[in-house]
């Protein structure tokens, strides 16, 4: 991965669906915002790129397609939001939040049957983040909060699709650089208070 040496800061929340990654990132968006920083919060799979469209059929479960080309849709809607959105944010020395980056990649490919060093290689490119945050919560937890919604379950969301992506997750800190484990059953004040501390000693 290529490491960040622009002016900007680019910060990832990560986890399984249903973990609150997205809660979080808009405490932490707001928290920088009222710190006086410029912050662009943003989220993978992006709507806007031709992949990003068909990747949200492919979840919903419109559409059928193997894994491995799953993936590659994937990287062509990274390497659009990196053009398009985070480079030229972080050149401008703004502070990129992004909900989920290439870790789900990793993890929710490994779920799907697919080798992890295959798909680290795939993402070798791509720009990596200063600091990454995983939400630790159950699979069990997860499904319920996803229930919740009334929203149904969708391709990744099924509880033992998510034990396998979890099981990559677990992983990737003693791979990787810059993850912080966060424990994610807390309540949201609480989870968002390990982040800030993180942060503040990061400084």
């Amino acid at each position: 991965m290529q490491k960040n040496s622009y002016s900007g800061k680019f910060i990832v929340i990560e986890g399984l669906d249903g973990s609150g990654q997205s809660t979080q990132t808009g405490l932490l968006r707001d928290f920088l915002i009222k710190k006086g920083q410029e912050v662009i919060l943003t989220k993978e799979p992006t709507r806007d790129s031709e992949a990003g469209k068909k990747i949200k059929e492919i979840l919903d479960e419109k559409i059928r397609i193997e894994p491995q080309k799953l993936q590659d849709l994937f990287a062509q809607d990274r390497k659009e939001h990196l053009e398009k959105l985070i480079v030229p944010a972080l050149k401008e020395g703004k502070t990129v939040i992004s909900d989920r980056y290439f870790f789900s990649t990793f993890a929710y490919g490994a779920a799907d049957g697919l080798d992890l060093e295959w798909l680290i290689k795939l993402n070798n490119d791509f720009l990596s983040s200063d600091l990454i945050f995983i939400l630790k919560v159950s699979p069990e937890v997860c499904v319920q909060r996803i229930e919740k919604r009334g929203e149904g379950i969708k391709l990744f969301e099924k509880k033992e699709k998510l034990e396998k992506v979890w099981k990559t997750y677990e992983i990737l800190p003693s791979r990787f650089k810059n993850v912080y484990m966060i424990d994610g059953e807390k309540t949201i004040v609480e989870v968002f208070s390990q982040i800030k501390d993180i942060i503040k000693k990061r400084r």
